[in-house]
């Protein structure tokens, strides 16, 4: 099992694999957000699709007969749910610009994404040191995780796993999987309480 200790250290990149938009929050203000990942501001509450688009290489992802309303995020977006793998986006489709069932923006909304799947596969094929990050998932959904990432990844990677639960403070959990550290967090006001103890987790990880 990978300590705290072992995944301190100099990142090539580090990326948000959900299951919210709280990973990518903490990593910009951390400053370990160098650009955005693929899933970084989507809600991917179910693992296992995560773990198998990742082994498809993003194959499917964002396929317009796929998309459906979900309902209305705010005044000024939609939440709109990608069924092959269970994405749910609340931050791209704009209310201003898309006339649900009618996408008009998906061509420029699949662009970005395409843009940021390929740079996510350049950097996971470098051989560069990669940090993942996955917020809420349990032993089985992650010894999937790593072990899809261990064909995907040519180079060292670890994955910070942290699942919020009525605990006191910080808590480690022994998984005994090799690239893995799980750690339990606080489950109360976790969008605003945690930043200190995020702040201790990143504490001497850096980015390049």
């Amino acid at each position: 099992m990978a300590t705290l200790q072992d995944i301190k250290g100099v990142y090539s990149a580090v990326f948000s694999l959900g299951s919210n938009c709280l990973p990518g929050m903490e990593m910009k203000a951390h400053g370990l957000r160098k650009f955005a990942g693929p899933i970084d501001w989507m809600g991917t509450p179910v693992l296992p699709q995560i773990s198998r688009m990742l082994r498809n290489r993003f194959q499917g992802m964002l396929v317009y007969p796929n998309l459906v309303l979900v309902n209305q995020a705010s005044d000024e977006l939609y939440n709109v749910l990608d069924r092959e793998y269970e994405l749910y986006m609340n931050h791209d489709f704009y209310t201003h610009n898309n006339f649900p069932p009618h996408f008009a923006a998906f061509p420029e909304i699949k662009a970005k994404y395409d843009r940021r799947i390929a740079r996510f596969l350049q950097y996971v094929e470098s051989g560069g040191r990669i940090l993942f990050i996955r917020t809420d998932s349990n032993y089985e959904e992650v010894k999937e995780l790593e072990a899809v990432l261990k064909e995907l990844c040519t180079g060292p990677f670890h994955v910070l796993v942290v699942n919020h639960a009525p605990v006191v403070e910080l808590e480690w959990q022994d998984w005994n999987l090799k690239h893995v550290c799980p750690v339990l967090m606080p489950n109360v006001d976790i969008w605003i309480s945690n930043r200190h103890r995020w702040s201790f987790l990143f504490r001497d990880i850096f980015v390049v």
